[in-house]
């Protein structure tokens, strides 16, 4: 190869720069210095303009980059061969005497006296996105975004490879470099297709599980090496790069499914187990998971499970909330099709799976979304409004129709890929107030001068919008912290559109509440009551979650005071009331069975617990009160609906105690009364809602539970003695720290 080839210059500068050669034959379509120059190096916005097969005066112009070579060749389909010959910096060039060329491939030979090999050429090949693709990102309304960008396993022109695409439109030039190209990306840069911004190639024989990255020329003429936004698999970190896949996964959940577009989830019974996957048992991954976990979640009766975040994370101990790879399962427990596995074995099992989503905000590894085109492309240029004070992370800027749509895109992907049925979304607070976590002068005022993040505000109600249309049944839920109006609100009547919010309200006075020492808890009575006078103003969800058992918080057992007896049950009457009171449960594992030490992701949960009775007796509590919750529709049916709840006793703080009637769609009555008090009640009137014999169907003190065994024997008899307001009323024996639940024996007995 020799490099000494002088390339015409452009036309107008004299007749050395006539763009035909004074050669008898075809004309060679003549390029200019810097557009050589630039494709030789990888660093041309269309090096498919100069790279491939280019029609001209009636015959075509092949080039192509193949540094090191020692001849090249253009074979047709016909077999007929024509040679090449050095032009510029590696590339090679040839006229074929044909008016068009449809196919051909390249002749090799990287060294004299050694074997030709031949090899397609990727600047061949038509774009492999539509118009319809590219408008679509440009108004950011491509729903299926993840099948558009990223890298796509496919056939083109029946030559298999993959195909790359990428949004970057501050870029001056994008390459896609791997394994496959030496980590050198001056044979496979990207072209620009226009105003979309969107950056694509396809490459000849590149295969799933292929690792690569995007390496980016900014416009401050700086390269960067960047993963794929949309990548579908990501290496296992510290490893950031971003790898090829292809799923094979056949669905075995149709039934699921269609059950599931049938429920309304306000009305049906949601029991969530919240879990940190990679420290539930450490050592599974998603295929193991897909037995032990499920046998788990059956055996003790949750209706759901909930992951805390899978999208891919360079640091374990953010627990997924800092995301880099928002497409891109973790690959720290499998594959995303072990993954698929594992949801489907749940849903064969009956349990719904909710995942916590993170659009709030990323983190600032300089291999991932920030700064990726060398500008404030995904997060709000305005350090005002693109980081967040706490985190340490960039905001993304939801304004931006692109942005928007990579988001609302990302909500829909795990809904539809992967068959989630709600998705938690994190950190919700954050996202509606501009000056949330900032002090005076740190903060931009809306439109209208407000605090409200209105563009926030519209991001929400069109992902949540959208995912109600496209996955019917699902669940959104908000983790939002504040009295925000209208979070459950539908989006057509200028709510967010959530399903649910989590009744943060609820969690922090009750924990508030169980930690008084019992003496000082009739000063603090309103702690637990409050929650009813708001209760239905949203669709609420009761969670007890990791951010209650970690960072010096201490587990849930030894949040109230006392001995070990006193914690385990003051933790049973606590666990009764998340479960008898309106709304959806949520529990953190650990917690099920009493963890005595706060969770931390590095270790996994102490299961040897369960071997002593008081552990043990928590989590046949949490199994027999979802067994209950399942048997008695009056304990969920009517979350939502004040008929669904009356107060018996609401006042008695002297006694640390609280009786209330939950009902059914039909009427019926349950009865919960649940003492806070170390002393036992043995002759307490407690009002009914109704005569007749009444069963005690569940007592938190039984001795099966590690209780002290103080109960009514299994049923009691009500009086015509009028109490708080009620004709019929009965003496009950309340435990101490015990709740107890009563249902007429009509409707167990007949």
């Amino acid at each position: 190869m020799s490099d000494d080839a002088t390339p015409v210059v452009p036309a107008g500068a004299g007749p050395a720069g006539d763009r035909t050669t004074p050669d008898a034959g075809p004309s060679r379509l003549q390029l200019a210095v810097h557009e050589l120059g630039a494709a030789a190096t990888g660093s041309y916005h269309d090096p498919h303009s100069v790279l491939g097969a280019q029609p001209y005066e009636g015959a075509v112009t092949v080039r192509a980059l193949k540094p090191l070579a020692h001849a090249v060749e253009v074979v047709l389909e016909d077999g007929t061969s024509v040679p090449m010959e050095h032009e510029y910096d590696g590339i090679w060039v040839a006229v074929v005497d044909r008016p068009e060329i449809e196919r051909y491939r390249l002749r090799v030979t990287w060294a004299a006296g050694e074997p030709a090999v031949e090899v397609e050429d990727p600047y061949r090949f038509l774009p492999t996105l539509g118009e319809l693709d590219l408008h679509l990102i440009r108004e950011g309304r491509h729903e299926e975004l993840w099948r558009a960008l990223g890298a796509h396993v496919r056939t083109v022109d029946g030559v298999p490879g993959t195909s790359f695409a990428v949004w970057a439109p501050g870029a001056r030039a994008v390459q896609v470099i791997g394994a496959f190209s030496g980590w050198d990306g001056r044979q496979t840069a990207l072209r620009s297709l226009g105003a979309s911004g969107v950056w694509e190639i396809f490459l000849p024989g590149i295969g799933a599980g292929e690792v690569y990255k995007f390496r980016i020329l900014g416009a401050d003429g700086t390269w960067r090496d960047k993963a794929d936004p949309m990548a579908r698999r990501a290496e296992v970190p510290p490893a950031t790069g971003s790898i090829v896949a292809e799923s094979d996964y056949e669905w075995t959940d149709d039934a699921w499914l269609a059950r599931r577009a049938q429920q309304q989830p306000v009305s049906s019974r949601m029991s969530i187990y919240e879990l940190h996957l990679p420290s539930w048992r450490p050592g599974l991954g998603y295929t193991e998971l897909a037995t032990e976990l499920v046998d788990y979640v059956v055996e003790m009766g949750f209706t759901h499970v909930e992951f805390m975040p899978l999208a891919e994370h360079p640091f374990g101990g953010s627990w997924g909330y800092q995301v880099t790879g928002y497409y891109a399962p973790t690959s720290r427990l499998g594959s995303p099709d072990e993954l698929r596995a594992l949801i489907d074995a749940l849903h064969a099992a009956g349990i719904g799976v909710i995942m916590d989503w993170v659009p709030a905000h990323f983190p600032k590894d300089e291999w991932a979304l920030g700064r990726f085109d060398g500008t404030p492309l995904y997060e709000h240029a305005d350090p005002r409004r693109g980081e967040h004070p706490d985190w340490g992370t960039y905001v993304f800027d939801v304004g931006r129709h692109e942005v928007r749509n990579f988001l609302v895109a990302n909500a829909c992907y795990w809904l539809e890929e992967f068959h989630v049925d709600g998705l938690r979304v994190d950190a919700v607070a954050s996202m509606l107030y501009l000056d949330y976590s900032r002090e005076e002068g740190q903060w931009v005022p809306n439109v209208h001068g407000g605090r409200e993040d209105l563009e926030a505000i519209a991001f929400l109600q069109e992902a949540n919008a959208t995912a109600y249309k496209r996955a019917p049944g699902i669940v959104m839920i908000a983790e939002e912290s504040t009295s925000f109006p209208g979070v459950t609100r539908p989006t057509d009547a200028g709510g967010l559109g959530f399903g649910f919010k989590w009744n943060m309200g609820w969690m922090h006075d009750t924990l508030e509440y169980l930690g008084e020492d019992p003496v000082h808890r009739q000063h603090h009575h309103g702690e637990l009551t409050f929650s009813m006078v708001y209760q239905y103003s949203e669709n609420f969800v009761l969670p007890i979650s990791h951010d209650e058992v970690v960072h010096g918080k201490g587990s849930l057992l030894r949040k109230a005071p006392g001995d070990d007896w006193q914690q385990a049950a003051s933790l049973r009457v606590y666990l009764a009331l998340q479960w008898t009171h309106p709304g959806k449960q949520l529990l953190f594992m650990g917690s099920e069975f009493a963890q005595g030490t706060e969770w931390s992701e590095q270790d996994g949960l102490p299961w040897w617990l369960v071997e002593y009775p008081l552990h043990r007796g928590v989590q046949q509590l949490v199994k027999d009160l979802n067994a209950l919750q399942a048997e008695l529709p009056a304990l969920h049916e009517l979350d939502q609906d004040p008929a669904g709840f009356e107060w018996l006793i609401g006042d008695d703080a002297g006694h640390n105690l609280v009786a209330f009637v939950r009902r059914d769609g039909a009427g019926d009555p349950v009865v919960v009364v649940l003492s806070f008090s170390p002393e036992p009640w043995l002759d307490l009137r407690v009002p009914l809602p109704e005569g007749g014999t009444w069963l005690e169907v569940l007592n938190s003190d039984a001795t099966v539970y590690g209780g002290s065994g103080v109960g009514n024997l299994g049923r009691v008899h009500a009086e015509t003695v009028a109490a708080h307001g009620r004709e019929h009323s009965v003496r009950l024996a309340v435990p101490p720290l015990g709740a107890v639940v009563l249902v007429p024996a009509r409707l167990r007995e007949g």
